[in-house]
């Protein structure tokens, strides 16, 4: 009897070693099976972009046809499913153009942002395995995963330390607060952010770190770090009064001007005013940006303030008399730039979509999360239409500098 039971334990224990040996064999088979179709799927892309730029497939003939191939070329690509092969195209006369490698990076690239975003969020290995095999009909396994995080986190801080090439007139700082848990308890961390906009007008991710809050010292490293990369040919920075920060910039770019977000202000004077006159002290407020020249904008300054006394909102007026003029350095630059620079608005609206991203998480493990997330949500960002397409005419800029001279 024991006999018996010994040999039937026996032959479970080989038939459990014979599964796994089973399933290990068919997780490589499949992940063969997902990169062989990743490169045909590429390459029959490929050849379908030739066949529309010679207008008739390879071996047609037809009196539309504009070109004929003339062989291929071969080049390597890192996909999520390991190196493929792709053979490019070279046509007689055409010159060979594809966007396809461009947009499967991108889509490549949000891939990932989702992964490092499940991981971060406190998603389970086995529970991002699950998802992957729903989205993608092949299972992702734990040590994938846990490369595929480690390699995104090398990335993201190479594409974080990148050196900054050329110059940015306009630069554009801000900083968001995200909650992290340490040994149960909840304590606040700040990720510091700044975007300029180049010489082709273009807005660009300039540079994103942690910081332990808000203050002098954190910004003073921020922007000593934006600093080392090569940050230069700044002429207004646009921000928040932020505790330390415009101190900070006369240290590092004492030639440049800041201007204080209208916005932002706006809201500092509404903090003094009772909410059925906010409305009225909006209007009033506006009209000082509706001026025509700095000198006009300065005087109605002087008859807001006058006004507001007049209206027994003392400490509105003082906050207005103290601070109007900070909102009033975009006069120094083209009237056609005015309502892009005056406010933070180019920056407050990627923080928003950052904070919905964030929201999910909850609260992140450490500062080192907190940062590689809201890096992971720029970097796909600034690859999109967004850090592509001409956000102003800089050519103005140059225009101006010629009239004042």
């Amino acid at each position: 009897m024991e006999n018996s039971k010994s040999l039937r334990e026996s032959k479970e224990r080989k038939a459990g070693q014979i599964i796994r040996i089973e399933q290990e064999q068919l997780t490589r088979h499949l992940d063969k099976i997902v990169r062989g179709t990743v490169e045909e799927t590429l390459n029959a892309m490929l050849d379908a972009e030739a066949d529309r730029l010679c207008q008739a497939s390879r071996y047609e003939r037809t009196q539309k046809r504009q070109d004929t191939r003339a062989g291929h070329y071969k080049r390597n690509l890192d996909t999520q499913a390991g190196p493929v092969q792709l053979k490019i195209p070279k046509l007689r006369t055409l010159t060979f153009e594809t966007a396809i490698i461009e947009r499967y990076k991108r889509r490549e690239s949000s891939v990932e942002e989702a992964l490092i975003e499940m991981y971060l969020a406190g998603v389970s290995v086995r529970r991002v395995e699950d998802i992957t095999e729903a989205l993608w009909g092949t299972r992702v396994s734990p040590g994938t995963v846990s490369n595929l995080n480690k390699k995104v986190y090398e990335r993201i801080e190479q594409w974080i330390n990148n050196p900054i090439e050329g110059e940015y007139s306009y630069v554009f700082l801000d900083g968001i607060w995200l909650k992290r848990c340490w040994a149960g308890e909840v304590k606040n961390v700040s990720v510091l952010v700044a975007i300029g906009v180049d010489q082709d007008g273009c807005r660009q991710v300039l540079g994103v770190q942690e910081g332990a809050k808000e203050d002098k010292e954190s910004w003073t490293r921020f922007l000593r770090y934006l600093k080392s990369r090569g940050l230069q040919g700044v002429k207004l920075f646009v921000s928040d009064k932020c505790l330390g920060l415009v101190e900070s910039l006369a240290d590092f770019y004492p030639k440049a001007q800041w201007q204080r977000c209208v916005v932002h202000f706006y809201r500092n004077v509404f903090t003094a005013v009772p909410k059925g006159r906010v409305k009225e002290v909006a209007a009033m407020l506006k009209a000082i940006h509706a001026q025509e020249d700095r000198q006009a904008a300065e005087e109605k300054i002087t008859a807001v303030t006058k006004k507001l006394k007049g209206m027994k909102l003392s400490n509105a007026a003082k906050i207005v008399e103290d601070g109007a003029k900070e909102t009033l350095s975009y006069y120094d630059f083209p009237s056609q730039h005015w309502r892009s620079i005056r406010t933070n608005n180019p920056l407050e609206r990627l923080m928003r979509e950052i904070r919905r991203r964030t929201r999910v998480v909850g609260a992140f493990p450490d500062g080192q999360s907190a940062l590689m997330l809201v890096a992971a949500r720029l970097r796909h960002v600034s690859g999109t239409r967004w850090g592509t397409r001409q956000y102003l005419n800089m050519g103005r800029l140059t225009e101006n500098a010629v009239e004042m001279a």
